[in-house]
């Protein structure tokens, strides 16, 4: 039913500067694993087994990542070090990776639309490496729980979370009317409103399904705030015309994009899964 998973990675990530200037952001290492993999282990989690990443100049090592590295692997062969490279070996060989270059960046609508021959005509999901959702040991991951959602109702979801309402200026924020368990029919979405101008304080997270009519919606989609053509414009449109669903997920988020949120990621790990492991 839902087979894909697009990655949006051609950003610069200047917040991160330098360490950025020649390493992408997504591949900044939260304890021992990039930015990207957790994302991928959970689009796969939820059986979502064909990535498509868009990408960017200087973005090639992403793609190296999914690879086989067949001088280190022969190098560290039989050794106890072989074994560190057991969660990205799985991945590589159960998923499919695909990649498409992102000429200019115009906006998240527009490297979703950039995606539109990746994902094709059928049902697809967005994760943004820059969200880290973690969940107890035992628990579906946000995407899982998402893709069971989409087999229910059959339309467009995006993850929503509370913020407080001095932070909605970062964020795509959504009204709408409560239906059940978290889940809301939404009725408007703005994009980086300002407080005084927020429907709500339920803002639009890195984590998405879509319905494939959305890459025409976004094609009539007029650049919005910054220029810049947003997914958040094509979704109302298509709310309106029929149904889109934000999800109040089960589980933990941390805005890897920023320098507070990355640290406090990498504590998080280290301290609830690394130490475990």
């Amino acid at each position: 039913m839902i087979r894909k998973c697009l990655f949006p990675v051609a950003g610069y990530g200047t917040r991160f500067l330098p360490a950025t200037k020649a390493m992408p952001k997504e591949m900044l290492p939260i304890v021992n694993k990039p930015l990207v993999q957790y994302g991928v282990e959970e689009a796969a989690a939820a059986g979502l087994n064909r990535i498509g990443f868009i990408t960017g100049r200087g973005k090639r090592s992403i793609a190296d990542h999914f690879d086989i590295s067949y001088e280190l692997e022969r190098e560290i062969a039989g050794s106890g070090k072989e074994e560190l490279l057991t969660s990205i070996r799985k991945l590589i060989d159960e998923n499919e990776f695909a990649f498409k270059r992102q000429n200019h960046m115009k906006g998240l609508g527009h490297a979703i639309l950039s995606g539109r021959y990746l994902m094709g005509d059928e049902p697809f999901a967005v994760v943004l490496a820059d969200d880290l959702c973690v969940v107890d040991e035992g628990e579906e991951g946000v995407l899982a729980q998402m893709v069971k959602l989409y087999k229910q109702f059959r339309c467009s979801i995006v993850a929503i979370q509370e913020v407080p309402e001095d932070e909605v200026h970062k964020y795509g924020v959504i009204a709408g009317e409560y239906m059940k368990d978290g889940l809301y029919r939404v009725t408007d979405m703005v994009e980086k409103p300002a407080k005084e101008d927020a429907p709500s304080n339920l803002a639009i997270i890195g984590r998405y399904i879509l319905t494939p009519d959305i890459f025409e919606l976004i094609e009539n989609t007029k650049p919005g705030k910054n220029g810049e053509v947003q997914i958040t414009d094509a979704l109302l449109k298509q709310a309106q015309d029929g149904c889109v669903l934000a999800y109040k997920f089960k589980g933990r988020r941390f805005d890897c994009g920023s320098i507070d949120g990355f640290v406090e990621a990498t504590n998080y790990v280290y301290n609830n899964v690394f130490k475990k492991d």
